[in-house]
């Protein structure tokens, strides 16, 4: 019996975005800059401007009516990312500016509370400076060290060396789901089994993993997990830090100020309960409804459906710009996807970027935020291709055929 299979409808999503029809230097737009962050569909733009002109209030404290309606659209919006990772409680859903602010939240809010003098903490070679720099600090700060994961010459993380660097000093374990300057994908849930049977908790960083696939929070039973709402379709400087609410409890307030407090005198402030008590000051209430809005039109998508759709462009993009002559991939991992980072022999990357935007194609060239993966491969930057659902394989071809026009300009 032959059942009906789903196809994405590329065509008919990429009207959905209104950059996509833009022009640059009277060049169609072609953006591969997807890993940086995602241009957002018509209907998040239009639900902004629509809290705006209609909802526009502080939520939380207010009794009429607008202040009402805001805080409800502002509260669904929390519920919606529960469902989307399957999430248990609403308390375990902190709202914050985005992956840096979720993963310094934690580095410093539990930090306070569980790291001391001569612990160990965790991370890989793989990670963004956002999910190195505030360990550093804590452990500069606590007198902690910090150990690496190395890395192998393809880009993946060498398990069984991580299984050397456990100890009974190690506290806590901080590693990025998907890179964002390889598209490695790590064992993440292997990762965390090995942690668990140590009795120590891992924060996933999934900036680069949310947008891609389902994650299932529970499934893979991490102890906190980071993405940023902009690189799921949604507005800037919202985010998302999950947390078992057994730490959450138990970690001291990130910030003070208004809304994270129950009572506050002179001699005494008492803490609100959570999610609030992580929440600090008025956030970017239209943003984060914009966020709530960004995860219905994937929902409606699909998430399997763009997954499967982006691996096989993937595995496409993968095929066609290693044919390139004189183009050296960065980065082979067995297991990756999205991102395809590559030099071309005697031209630096920033060059690359300027001679291809000529042909409106939008990459981005650079440490990426990776600095200490640019020192492994030995290299200063490399040029980035990352791919969304709206993207296509014409638009691939077009850049195959643009960087071999690369090599003419510098002949």
């Amino acid at each position: 019996m032959l059942t009906d299979v789903k196809i994405l409808d590329v065509q008919k999503i990429r009207k959905d975005f209104p950059i996509l029809h833009t022009l640059v230097h009277g060049k169609p737009l072609v953006y591969f800059d997807n890993a940086a962050t995602t241009q957002k569909p018509l209907c998040v733009i239009q639900k902004e401007e629509e809290y705006y002109k209609t909802l526009n209030s502080n939520i939380h404290r207010g009794v009429h009516s607008l202040s009402q309606k805001a805080t409800t659209a502002y509260e669904q919006a929390r519920e919606k990312v529960l469902r989307f990772f399957n999430a248990s409680r609403l308390s375990e859903i902190i709202i914050t500016k985005g992956t840096t602010d979720s993963i310094n939240l934690v580095a410093s809010s539990f930090g306070k509370k569980f790291i001391k003098e001569g612990d160990e903490i965790i991370i890989s070679h793989l990670e963004h400076h956002s999910n190195i720099v505030p360990w550093q600090l804590l452990c500069e700060e606590k007198g902690a060290a910090l150990k690496v994961i190395p890395i192998n010459d393809k880009g993946e993380i060498i398990f069984e060396a991580f299984e050397k660097l456990i100890s009974e000093k190690t506290k806590f374990i901080s590693v990025v789901y998907v890179s964002n300057s390889l598209g490695t994908v790590n064992p993440v849930k292997e990762i965390i089994q090995l942690a668990h049977s140590r009795n120590i908790p891992v924060l996933i960083d999934a900036a680069q993993a949310i947008q891609h696939f389902k994650i299932d929070v529970q499934e893979l039973d991490c102890d906190f997990l980071a993405f940023s709402g902009h690189k799921l379709y949604a507005p800037t400087g919202v985010g998302i830090l999950y947390g078992k609410e057994k730490y959450l409890e138990e970690m001291p307030p990130y910030q003070g100020g208004g809304d994270m407090i129950s009572s506050v005198t002179f001699e005494k402030t008492t803490y609100n309960s959570l999610p609030y008590k992580f929440e600090a000051g008025t956030p970017n209430i239209a943003g984060v409804i914009g966020m709530g809005t960004a995860i219905d039109y994937l929902n409606e998508i699909g998430m399997d459906l763009i997954s499967s759709y982006e691996k096989d462009l993937f595995e496409y993009a993968n095929a066609k710009l290693s044919s390139v002559e004189k183009l050296t991939p960065i980065g082979t991992a067995e297991n990756k996807l999205s991102v395809f980072s590559f030099a071309l022999e005697g031209i630096h990357p920033h060059d690359i970027g300027t001679i291809l935007d000529f042909d409106g194609i939008a990459i981005r060239t650079g440490h990426h935020c990776t600095q200490p993966v640019m020192q492994r491969f030995g290299i200063p930057a490399t040029a980035r291709i990352s791919l969304s659902f709206y993207n296509t394989k014409e638009e691939i071809d077009f850049t195959a055929d643009a960087l071999k026009k690369v090599f003419e300009v510098f002949g």
